[in-house]
């Protein structure tokens, strides 16, 4: 007899027709270092994401860039063919370069091949979710994302795309997409130390699109990290399960993509995603990066 899963913390969010766990997994870990090459442990890579599935995971997030081509040929090899319930939200708008670096890549015949990509990588005919990266390494730039988000409507026309979100994006290239076409989420750096994106993440949950926060863990000074370590001694925990739990009480469009190559410390991650916090800690958090 097989033994229930507990349900994940944050409960679900719906992507569009897409019903998705709000605590998710992020694949970019499982390649190697600076996300190029294969990972060291090969079979330790599939089992973290068998792990993540049993766990009761339904969000992986990926990208063909990552190794480039190693993540979504981990997921392929561990979970295909697919549970139904499980989706997979990909990225495109850059490749890696021999340095190791991100160049754009958002010319329609960019996108494109990276759609392409994805659908063999993967080993699908269609694809969950997309998100269309702007802006560089150094975070959102200006500039309209019309023509690289039209490209991909297309391709949603076409059914090689179910939906579609931005990544590293402004709030004005988030409204100007919409005008175009729908979006179901964006995908921006953002955590207790990084609070940029505040109004944003309000302002998309009274629409009822998502915000997924990339590095949640990583970014806290000194000074910042002393303050979510008090809060963590208080709860007799550590501090990066406490900025998970912060994440899910901040917002309910908020989902999670925490990443890791280890099954034990995913274990962690779900265990403390799921710290109640109380309305003490909540306040003294929320100072973090104000």
């Amino acid at each position: 007899m097989s033994i229930p899963t507990p349900p994940l913390p944050g409960g679900t969010w719906t992507l569009g027709d897409l019903t998705v766990t709000r605590f998710g997994y992020g694949a970019m870990r499982l390649s190697g270092p600076g996300v190029m090459g294969p990972p060291a442990d090969h079979d330790g890579a599939l089992e973290v994401l068998r792990e993540a599935v049993r766990l009761g995971v339904t969000h992986i997030d990926t990208a063909d860039a990552y190794g480039p081509h190693v993540t979504n040929r981990l997921i392929r090899e561990a979970l295909h063919p697919y549970p139904e319930s499980l989706h997979i939200v990909t990225k495109v708008g850059a490749v890696r370069d021999a340095q190791g670096g991100w160049p754009p890549a958002r010319e329609p015949d960019d996108l494109r091949r990276a759609v392409d990509s994805n659908l063999e990588t993967l080993g699908v005919e269609t694809l969950d979710l997309v998100n269309l990266r702007l802006g560089n390494a150094e975070g959102p730039q200006p500039g309209s994302p019309a023509k690289p988000y039209e490209t991909l409507v297309e391709l949603q026309r076409q059914g090689l795309i179910r939906h579609l979100g931005l990544s590293n994006a402004t709030a004005d290239q988030i409204a100007e997409a919409q005008t175009i076409a729908p979006l179901v989420c964006v995908q921006n750096l953002y955590n207790l130390a990084h609070r940029q994106d505040d109004e944003l993440i309000d302002r998309l949950a009274e629409q009822g699109i998502a915000y997924v926060p990339y590095f949640p863990l990583g970014g806290f000074s000194p000074l910042q990290s002393s303050a979510l370590s008090a809060v963590a001694a208080r709860l007799g925990t550590g501090p990066l399960p406490v900025a998970l739990a912060w994440l899910l009480h901040r917002s309910p469009n908020i989902l999670l993509i925490p990443g890791t190559s280890s099954v034990a410390h995913l274990r962690e991650n779900v265990t403390g995603a799921g710290i109640a916090l109380s309305e003490e800690d909540l306040a003294e958090l929320d100072m973090i990066g104000r």
